[in-house]
């Protein structure tokens, strides 16, 4: 505090009684009274300031308290009128500081649970690139269970155009957009957009979008068109060049004209089989198909499937034998399930040598119908036994054409067994033979009794 605002109060008071004793004739009392007045004026002054910083430091330790989380001060009613103001200005400070608080709270939780609810990841940087701040599924996306809060991008993710991006980003204000494919034990395909936070705001945001089922969806796309154009290409190049072998001037002659146009019927009932099964199995995988669920005796559905097949086996020299329980129903589609099984035989049949046997076994098992169709062909190798339900998957393509397979055949029998509750396995051996298993659910006694 200036001198002056010391000094002034107390030297006027003597100042003016001494003027005013030796105004008054005394003059020689005027000095002694002026002392003493100053004296009483210090005393004064000593009292009323340790009062007033008394109150002061009161009023100190009450903010700081408020600062910290506590209560407000007690009122004092011997507080000076300027102290009392002075921390009625304090507590409307610390009213609106309070409520913009707790806006900004409101605010930070509002944009957490926003982050958070979010499909996809989601970090932000500040201007060196470090990682401030991220959400929850950005975490899942990563499966990393390691901080990512105050790593860099490598860090985190190891790949070099990442954390380029990101430094453009946090310094030249510059946006990026690329894809990584992340190695693991899961794969997985990430999109992510790189963007300045803006606003003057330093730092960046990435966007991370998980299209790994995008990509392999896009895949299996394009390798459905390329296979279905394979597989419509050659019969109808067959048809084509003996028609026009024919309208060459083959049509006369009696030797060749007959079998140009086998070869042409054959390969018109196999266009028209692929065309029926491409639509069968579209049908299926869109949920278009109307299945009617109802007891199926398994025995019967075998009887008429291996009825259909047996002219072919008895061509070959085969024996199929059934020996599935009369009792034995389940629950499903009758014509689905007996497609199921004419699909198997007919496999069966046709990858089973001249001699071979095919046998169709039926049980319950675990509350579930379970019928085996085993036969003693060619087998199929262990790495081709999780891809055979795929479409127009062949272990032996050349040879699967040759016997006039369409490669779809296994797939159908998946998806119509999904459609039942059902499923379908699969054990091998090249040279030993193979067995397809097809589960269904078992018919409620009552139900087959009535059935």
């Amino acid at each position: 505090m200036p001198l002056r605002y010391t000094l002034l109060p107390l030297l006027m008071p003597a100042t003016l009684v001494g003027l005013l004793v030796a105004a008054l004739g005394t003059p020689g009392a005027a000095v002694p009274v002026a002392l003493i007045t100053l004296a009483g004026s210090l005393m004064a002054l000593g009292l009323s300031r340790g009062a007033l910083q008394r109150q002061l430091d009161r009023l100190a330790r009450s903010t700081r308290g408020r600062a910290e989380g506590g209560g407000g001060p007690t009122p004092d009613p011997d507080r000076l009128e300027e102290v009392a103001s002075l921390e009625g200005a304090i507590d409307s400070l610390h009213t609106r500081l309070s409520a913009r608080n707790t806006e900004l709270t409101q605010e930070s939780r509002t944009l957490t649970a926003v982050l958070d609810s979010m499909a996809e990841g989601i970090w932000v940087t500040d201007a060196e690139g470090t990682v401030v701040r991220h959400n929850d599924a950005l975490r899942n996306i990563l499966q990393t269970g390691a901080p990512i809060v105050g790593q860099r991008p490598l860090a985190v993710i190891r790949d070099d155009q990442l954390h380029d991006a990101v430094m453009r980003g946090c310094r030249e204000g510059n946006s990026s957009h690329l894809e990584l494919s992340l190695e693991g034990l899961f794969p997985r395909t990430l999109s992510v957009r790189v963007t300045p936070l803006g606003r003057d705001l330093p730092g960046s945001a990435a966007v991370f979008h998980d299209v790994t089922e995008l990509r392999r969806l896009e895949k299996v796309r394009k390798d459905f068109v390329a296979n279905v154009s394979h597989e419509l290409r050659t019969p109808i190049t067959a048809i084509r060049g003996y028609a026009e072998t024919l309208q060459g001037g083959a049509l006369g002659d009696a030797q060749v004209a007959p079998r140009m146009v086998e070869i042409i019927h054959r390969q018109s009932e196999r266009l028209s089989e692929l065309v029926e099964d491409l639509l069968e199995l579209s049908r299926l995988e869109s949920q278009q198909v109307s299945l009617r669920l109802t007891d199926v005796p398994l025995a019967e559905a075998a009887a008429r499937a291996a009825d259909t097949v047996r002219p072919k086996a008895e061509g070959k020299g085969q024996v199929v034998s059934l020996h599935v329980p009369a009792g034995l129903v389940a629950v499903g589609d009758p014509r689905a399930v007996e497609q199921v099984l004419l699909n198997l035989l007919d496999n069966a049949v046709k990858y089973t040598p001249a001699g071979g046997r095919v046998d169709v076994e039926g049980a319950c098992e675990d509350g579930r119908c379970v019928v085996r169709v085993r036969d003693t062909g060619v087998g199929i190798e262990p790495r081709h036994l999780s891809r055979i339900f795929e479409r127009f998957y062949r272990v032996d393509k050349g040879r699967s054409r040759d016997m006039g397979g369409t490669g779809l055949g296994l797939s159908i029998v998946k998806h119509l067994l999904q459609a039942m509750d059902g499923e379908v396995k699969v054990e091998s051996q090249p040279n030993e033979g193979s067995t397809f298993t097809i589960f269904l659910p078992q018919a409620a006694p009552a139900r087959s009794a009535t059935g």
